[in-house]
């Protein structure tokens, strides 16, 4: 565990930012006599080398293989990111870039802001999708055997969609019509959470009018679309081909990784959603989460926001953990500052 920055000496605090940002530039381990050249500290190099073998006594720096360089740890970098690192604005050109790709039909905004997002950031862009959650119009239950049905709901934009459903035992067509009926009769005009909350409320108040097994019939009617959204989340990946540049030749097995994360985008999909819920940046380095324990990758990440103030959507980037988080922490909080406007 590393220790809180207030904890630090002064020295030791100059000593590993220079040593952290060396290393985000060079991506190669920092040695004591090239931080002795940056001046403004003051020491000699043994005396650099005693505080950087503090600094990994601490956790926050680590020395790779036999060099006698220190490069930061995940530790370390999560203590930068938190604590001591200071954030440059993007530049007119970096804003007019993001801005003007954030414009025209929703879905093509959000691919092109995502790719200019990853040539801004030498990373991969990502951005979640707004679901397209449906609105009921009509809903009905067709009976398979004696524990199935095919669900069928009919969107209010007319789009038709099936799913089978498994019945709980003994359950009849009268029940399957009396549940279809309340359906499109009490919840249309709802999207399928408006509904699902619709439902509770007037099973709580006791004016569903329906018997415990219609109640069953009719939950499970509406959580299973809401189900298979969120197994099917949609994501945009664009400029994965930026993962692989010159300072990780000597580490092509975690850039093979890395690409495998991002084609399965489903995991990576799954993460994205869950800075939904965050009004603010989300910042994933390496292996705090397990899905980059193998690749050491890191993900910044901010929601970005509909009309009506709720989130809609994640816009961020994947990339090396050490990219210059200084420089694109407020890239991405920019972007997502534009997609809100474009979704206002």
């Amino acid at each position: 565990m590393t220790v809180p920055v207030t904890e630090m000496s002064a020295r030791a605090r100059d000593v590993f930012r220079m040593v952290v940002d060396s290393y985000l530039e060079s991506g190669l381990p920092v040695g004591s006599r090239t931080i002795s050249r940056f001046g403004g500290l003051n020491l000699s190099p043994a005396s650099i080398r005693n505080v950087m073998q503090d600094l990994e006594e601490m956790g926050l720096l680590a020395a790779p293989h036999t060099s006698a360089g220190r490069m930061p740890t995940e530790g370390g970098l999560r203590l930068f990111v938190d604590a001591m690192m200071q954030t440059s604005e993007p530049s007119d050109v970096e804003r007019a870039a993001i801005e003007a790709q954030a414009r025209g039909p929703v879905e093509e905004a959000l691919a092109a802001t995502s790719a200019v997002l990853s040539g801004l950031s030498a990373c991969a862009g990502l951005v979640m999708v707004p679901r397209g959650e449906p609105v009921l119009r009509q809903f009905s239950f067709l009976p398979l055997g004696h524990d199935q049905a095919v669900a069928v709901l009919v969107g209010a934009d007319g789009s038709v969609e099936n799913r089978v459903v498994d019945l709980p035992q003994g359950v009849g067509p009268s029940a399957l019509a009396e549940a279809a009926n309340y359906i499109s009769g009490r919840l249309s005009g709802l999207t399928l959470g408006e509904a699902q909350v619709r439902l509770a409320d007037e099973i709580a108040k006791g004016r569903s009018a329906l018997d415990t097994t219609a109640q069953s019939l009719v939950a499970r009617g509406l959580a299973i679309w809401s189900e298979d959204g969120s197994r099917r989340p949609v994501m945009i990946v664009r400029g994965a081909a930026n993962l692989i540049d010159h300072a990780a030749d000597a580490d092509l097995e975690r850039v093979r990784q890395l690409l495998d994360e991002i084609e399965g985008k489903e995991e990576i999909a799954r993460l994205l959603d869950s800075a939904r819920g965050a009004r603010a940046m989300k910042i994933f380095i390496g292996s705090e989460n397990k899905l980059f324990a193998l690749s050491g990758s890191s993900v910044i990440a901010a929601p970005y926001h509909g009309a009506d103030g709720r989130v809609v959507g994640v816009v961020g980037v994947i990339g090396p953990t050490r990219l210059n988080y200084a420089r694109v922490v407020p890239m991405v909080d920019f972007t997502a500052q534009t997609l809100t406007r474009l979704m206002a």
